[in-house]
């Protein structure tokens, strides 16, 4: 659920080559609309609990991978923007994973323990918001104008579809929140993926 951007103020140490590094660069592209599809799904009764549960294992799991391959050409500018939104996300999903345990009683104690909904929250709220400010940033980063009112365009449905979805009434409403973020998320890292993907 993160962007790697490029341009003349983008900083990184050093740029890896080959599949590995167009994997990361295009991956979130696509991880992003999907992970937003599996919530509205969920939400709807769509996507079954056990299915979302494996959805936050293999995020958490990606996550991980992708913060420590990318890591040194993460290391300043708006890179370390997205690296923090990475370390900061990878605990947020780990939430989700914990409360589902904690909702369908795989773990009794931690059923008895942990709050279940209150851990979903975390984790669907908090990646719907934690990308906002990475994102602004990025807009007053990147010097081309179109791209930079898409990444501050991001931003601004990121929180107002969490603001939609925390003040629905019905599931529509939720969906409708989902996807506000999804679409603008998706459009933001699209965005910075082309950027990334610019020539030196």
């Amino acid at each position: 659920m993160l962007p790697a951007a490029k341009a003349p103020c983008v900083s990184r140490t050093s740029r890896a080559a080959g599949p590995a590094l167009s994997l990361r660069e295009n991956g979130p592209a696509l991880l992003v609309p999907a992970a937003w599809g599996v919530a509205a799904g969920a939400v709807l009764g769509v996507v079954s609990a056990h299915a979302l549960f494996v959805a936050h294992v293999v995020m958490s799991l990606l996550l991980v991978a992708f913060v420590v391959a990318s890591w040194r050409d993460m290391a300043t500018g708006v890179l370390r923007a997205w690296k923090l939104v990475i370390l900061a996300g990878t605990p947020v999903t780990l939430a989700g994973v914990a409360g589902l345990l904690a909702r369908d009683g795989t773990v009794p104690a931690l059923a008895a323990a942990v709050p279940a909904d209150a851990l979903l929250a975390v984790a669907f709220y908090g990646w719907m918001l934690l990308p906002a400010p990475a994102f602004v940033y990025t807009g007053l980063r990147d010097p081309e104008v179109p791209r930079s009112t898409v990444h501050h365009a991001a931003a601004a449905c990121s929180v107002a579809g969490a603001v939609v979805a925390a003040l629905a009434a019905s599931a529509t409403g939720v969906v409708t929140g989902v996807a506000l973020v999804g679409i603008g998320q998706t459009a933001g890292i699209l965005a910075a993926t082309a950027l990334y993907s610019l020539p030196e």
